[in-house]
């Protein structure tokens, strides 16, 4: 299973999800590419944000890499897309060829609140909520995603 994270910046919320669905993958003896891209063409290239890699350790987590934008070739090497927040819907949606790009694309928060297309919210710029708090969330995302890929080879 090959799956692709979608944020706007790609260097808070789908690096984490990012770092943390790649260890479970490991952990779990999953085989498949896990990444994550953005859509700001002025973070391109970044490393992630110092407060989410901070964060990240103390999860034992590591941020690595440099954001990278979404592409319409994603579409071929992934599985499964999901996004972040209802701007990064939008901007892959419209990105899509045809009705299997699309079947491709849904909400993350979907994953534990199926059909409510709900954000993931963003610590760095929102003021919401705190990183910890994000962390938290994509990594109950995270471990509902490996416990469907598992069921899902239990039944073949």
């Amino acid at each position: 299973m090959n799956i692709l994270f979608v944020c706007n910046e790609n260097i808070c919320r789908s690096p984490i999800a990012e770092a943390l669905l790649k260890k479970k993958f490991e952990e779990n003896n999953i085989e498949g590419v896990v990444d994550s891209a953005g859509f700001e063409p002025t973070t391109i290239n970044d490393s992630p944000n110092p407060q989410a890699v901070e964060a990240a350790k103390k999860h034992n987590l590591d941020l690595k890499g440099n954001s990278r934008i979404f592409v319409k070739k994603d579409f071929d090497r992934f599985d499964k897309i999901y996004v972040m927040d209802t701007l990064n819907y939008r901007e892959v949606k419209y990105l899509t060829r045809n009705k299997a790009d699309e079947t491709k694309v849904d909400y993350l928060m979907n994953v534990i609140e199926p059909g409510k297309n709900q954000t993931v919210p963003n610590p760095i710029h929102s003021g919401i909520i705190d990183i910890d708090s994000v962390i938290k969330i994509l990594d109950n995302i995270t471990d509902v995603i490996v416990n469907n890929i598992k069921s899902s080879k239990s039944d073949i």
